[in-house]
């Protein structure tokens, strides 16, 4: 018998390029990131998406603070030829004492993969995408499901994810000139409008001293805190008011009871997290899936997909509420990236980093 020696593994080099936030903005800048994530919504509705259940790690940190790791995976496009294909993957962490420090409250980076090798390809930075992508949705929702006309606008949180926002807003939206504002810090209130002032965005920032008081002032309400206590009833939203329940704890149990329409980007993603109020609701049949009516019982039209493909009419607010309440899917971030490092490839950015270095 003959024994054959196996052949040693030719030498390659194994590169994967990193975008930092600038690169990622410098990119972002040249693509259309509503247009993107609508592409993907489309393909999600039409199932030629991949969304693994998400990984969750939670812990205290030595101040006692809420900490947390989620790693979320997935894919898009394998199977539509108008979104372009692409593997990856957001770890996305957070600590709720960070702002408190003069840090961001969330951080990470965003991968892709190569889809022949399954290397990593790609490494960003992922809270400015994970913001951007954001908001990306937050304009879609509002282009389709909002009041046909609107002026004011309405922020509940003066974060990182309030300034991507306003940027959003004076882009897509330029008939908008005053931004109410509330947070429970009041110098963050007042370095965003500082903020808005110094970025030259066509805003006038109205601040206010109590959220109920910010909700009443405008029919476009957006909630970008880290609160897991509702505050929001109501008796403190206007008849004809559209709702984007961002950061997903702020609306108590009876504006969904009594919404006009309610819309979400995946229901499985809502039934499979009853940490959030939502997620909590749909557990306990207060409010019912899609298909599944029930007079006297709120039940979700559908996603933001499904209206995107026509699979389900859009409401705008009309004497209700209509409430967009979005989960944030992991394809989004995939998808979006993949936008920002075609950008990135095309124009030089970012930076080659060799994997294997000299052990090769």
């Amino acid at each position: 018998m003959t024994i054959q020696a196996v052949p040693e593994p030719a030498t390659r080099t194994e590169h994967l390029l990193f975008l930092d936030r600038a690169a990622v903005r410098t990119c972002a800048a040249g693509i259309d990131p509503v247009a993107a994530v609508e592409d993907v919504l489309r393909a999600h509705a039409a199932g030629h998406t991949a969304l693994p259940a998400e990984g969750y790690l939670p812990w205290a940190n030595s101040q006692g603070a809420y900490c947390r790791s989620i790693a979320m995976l997935g894919s898009v496009g394998a199977a539509d030829p108008t979104v372009p294909t692409a593997y990856g993957m957001k770890l996305i962490n957070a600590a709720t004492s960070n702002p408190a420090q003069g840090r961001e409250r969330a951080g990470g980076v965003s991968f892709l993969f190569d889809p022949e090798t399954a290397r990593p390809a790609v490494v960003a930075e992922a809270a400015y995408l994970s913001a951007l992508r954001t908001g990306a949705y937050t304009m879609s929702s509002l282009r389709h499901l909002g009041p046909e006309r609107f002026q004011e606008v309405t922020l509940i949180g003066c974060g990182a994810q309030a300034r991507t926002h306003a940027e959003l807003l004076a882009r897509y939206f330029p008939d908008v000139r005053t931004l109410h504002v509330h947070d429970l810090l009041p110098e963050r209130a007042s370095a965003f409008a500082s903020w808005v002032e110094g970025s030259e965005l066509p805003f006038t920032v109205v601040p206010h001293g109590r959220a109920a008081e910010a909700a009443a002032a405008s029919t476009v309400v957006i909630t970008l805190t880290i609160t897991d206590t509702g505050y929001l009833s109501p008796d403190h939203l206007r008849p004809g008011t559209f709702v984007a329940h961002v950061s997903l704890d702020d609306l108590l149990p009876e504006v969904f009871d009594r919404a006009q329409a309610l819309y979400v980007d995946d229901v499985e993603l809502v039934r499979d997290n009853p940490r959030r109020v939502l997620g909590r609701l749909l557990g306990e049949g207060r409010v019912l899936a899609p298909g599944t009516p029930k007079p006297g019982t709120s039940t979700i039209r559908g996603t933001l997909g499904d209206v995107l493909t026509a699979a389900v009419p859009a409401e705008r607010p009309g004497t209700g509420v209509v409430v967009s309440n979005p989960f944030g899917m992991a394809v989004l971030d995939v998808g979006l990236l993949a936008r920002v490092y075609a950008r990135a490839a095309a124009d030089g950015h970012g930076t080659r980093l060799d994997l294997l270095g000299a052990d090769r």
